[in-house]
């Protein structure tokens, strides 16, 4: 090696590391700019589901605690990614149950939602309303473990004046705009991420 080599051959070398290292640098600013990205492309994935995929999601008995009650169908309503993932929930059917007056749906989700204050892992819930004390236009919605009925969080939902219709329970899609709907009442929901869930049994 000459003595030009040996003088200026390592600097090239450490060039070439910096260009590796602001490559790598690169890559990972674009990886992040995707990141960021792709909360909203996710969200835009979900559709309304069709009444043959809520079949495959919604059980003809929903687990409510140690009972299995009965759910009424044709109240069904949810959200699908087109790729197995469901977000749904439908009315259950308590009379003559320990769960009537408690309990009023069934919820199934099989990805990570934001709804109010807190995050709901996928899983599957049961829900229960009662009317706010002082806002009588508002209902107090809570989110209970479907197993072991403990409570996960609670929401506020208000009635909608902008829209006349009345549903049992409905979950507009998020390119719609992300809403869910019990009675006239309605409160917001979010995707917050995309994990997989077992299917109800």
């Amino acid at each position: 090696m000459t003595s030009r080599a040996r003088e200026y051959g390592p600097i090239r070398q450490g060039g070439g590391r910096a260009g590796r290292t602001g490559a790598a640098g690169i890559a990972c600013l674009l990886a992040g700019l995707m990141m960021l990205g792709a909360g909203p492309a996710l969200a835009a994935n979900w559709r309304s589901a069709t009444e043959q995929e809520l079949r495959t999601v919604i059980p003809a008995r929903a687990p409510v605690l140690s009972e299995r009650i009965e759910t009424e169908f044709p109240t069904a309503s949810g959200i699908t990614d087109g790729h197995g993932r469901f977000v749904a929930g439908v009315v259950l059917i308590t009379a003559g149950y320990s769960a009537e007056g408690k309990y009023t749906h069934y919820f199934l989700s099989q990805t990570t939602l934001k709804i109010g204050s807190f995050t709901l892992p996928s899983g599957q819930y049961i829900l229960g309303w009662t009317r706010a004390d002082k806002t009588p236009e508002t209902l107090i919605v809570t989110f209970y473990d479907a197993f072991t009925g403990k409570p996960v969080g609670s929401v506020a939902a208000v009635r909608n004046l902008s829209s006349t219709r009345v549903a049992s329970f409905r979950i507009a899609p998020p390119a719609e705009r992300p809403l869910i709907q019990i009675g006239r009442f309605t409160f917001d929901y979010a995707i917050a991420g995309s994990v997989a869930a077992e299917r109800p049994k």
